[in-house]
Parts: C-alpha cells; structure tokens; sequence
C-alpha cells in the first residue's frame, strides 16, 4: 500500500492566492486584459456574499484565458512559474515534501487553481501527481468554461479517488499526511490519520497546526 502526502496549493505550498498571481503576470504581459479587473472584483464579492456559486464566479474571474491558443498558454505558464510562481513558494513547504518523499510517500497536490498552470509544479521532482480544476479547450483554443466541477471541498476527495481507481494504486490513508491553510480541506482532512493546518490563526482541537516560512 501506497502512504500519501496530500498538499493544498494555494497559502500552503505558496505564500499567495496563485490565481491572482497568474492575472496581475498576464496583465504585465498584455495590459488590455486590465478590462476584466471589473468583472473580477464584482464576481468574488458576489461569491464572498454568496449570492455566486464558487464554479461561476471562477469562471467570471479567469474569462482572460477565453481564446488562448494551447500552445500559447503552454510558453505563457512556463515564463510565469519561472518569473512569479516558483518566488512565493514556501521552503517549509519544499522541506516537508523533501522530507516525506525520502521516507517513501507519494507527493499529491490537489488544488482549487487551475491545472493547466499548476502542472508546472512538477518541475518540484519529489511532486507525483497534480489534481486541480480543469477548464476546457475549444479548438486548440483556452476557455473559461470548466470541465467538470471546481476542484474544492468534497470534491477534491471524489477526483483524488478517481486518479487512484485510474492508476490502481490502494493507499494507507492512516499513515498518510494532508496540509492545507483551510477548513474547506475538512474533506481530506477527514480521509487521513496525519492532518496539518498551515498558518491557521485559531486553535484547534483535533487538527495539529504548523507555521511555514
């Protein structure tokens, strides 16, 4: 059996909302795409009041990727990980992956940001597998349009047991860790016998807390 050491992504692996990171990189390449800023903000209020469902206003906040040809994004997420994403990485975070890796367990990041740039974390080597929220291509041509459901919650579990029923591998869900920054992990949290909050700001009483730099 296989042991698991399952990371959230966003404020735990990195000290920014990646996302964000990804917009104010694309805006720096191309200015004009400042004119989605508006629909941006109102959609993450209308999320943050719950009046938006965490599916639409994703896909509201990340309409600047809609006619990006796949090739072009593919340059594009490699210059922003070695120019922005690859900074904000936490080295705690980079240590505990090291460490875990060298004591035999498989390294999964399971995210709510989008796959087709947090697939350059695999140039982390220890990183076996990347599950994050995957949006669709239509004629070789990026939209904002997911496929499938957002990666968060519930169902970050029911993507996680897909990948594994796919490739066949049992796991030692006791022995295994997960370190996420958020109760919304609660999910994967449940599913292990190590869980870890990240820089969490309140006590709690079942969940270990650790502070990354």
């Amino acid at each position: 059996m296989e042991k698991l050491a399952i990371f959230d992504v966003d404020y735990t692996l990195t000290k920014r909302e990646t996302l964000m990171e990804f917009y104010a990189f694309m805006i720096k390449k191309s200015p004009r795409l400042i004119i989605h800023a508006p629909r941006a903000v109102i959609s993450a209020f209308l999320y943050a009041v719950r009046v938006l469902d965490s599916k639409i206003a994703k896909e509201n906040f990340i309409a600047f990727i809609d006619g990006i040809k796949e090739e072009k994004m593919q340059e594009l997420v490699e210059e922003f990980y070695e120019k922005r994403l690859s900074k904000i990485i936490y080295s705690d975070a980079i240590d505990t992956i090291r460490k875990l890796k060298a004591e035999g367990y498989k390294v999964y990041l399971i995210s709510a940001s989008a796959e087709f740039y947090l697939n350059e974390l695999y140039k982390i080597k220890e990183v076996d597998k990347i599950i994050g929220t995957r949006f669709t291509s239509v004629g070789g041509k990026y939209s904002r349009k997911m496929a499938g459901e957002n990666c968060k919650g519930e169902e970050k579990v029911r993507r996680l047991m897909e990948v594994l029923k796919e490739e066949n591998i049992e796991v030692d869900f006791k022995n295994s860790y997960m370190f996420s920054d958020s109760l919304a992990d609660l999910p994967l949290f449940n599913l292990v016998g190590n869980p870890y909050l990240i820089n969490y700001k309140k006590n709690h009483d079942k969940i270990k807390i650790l502070n990354w730099k």
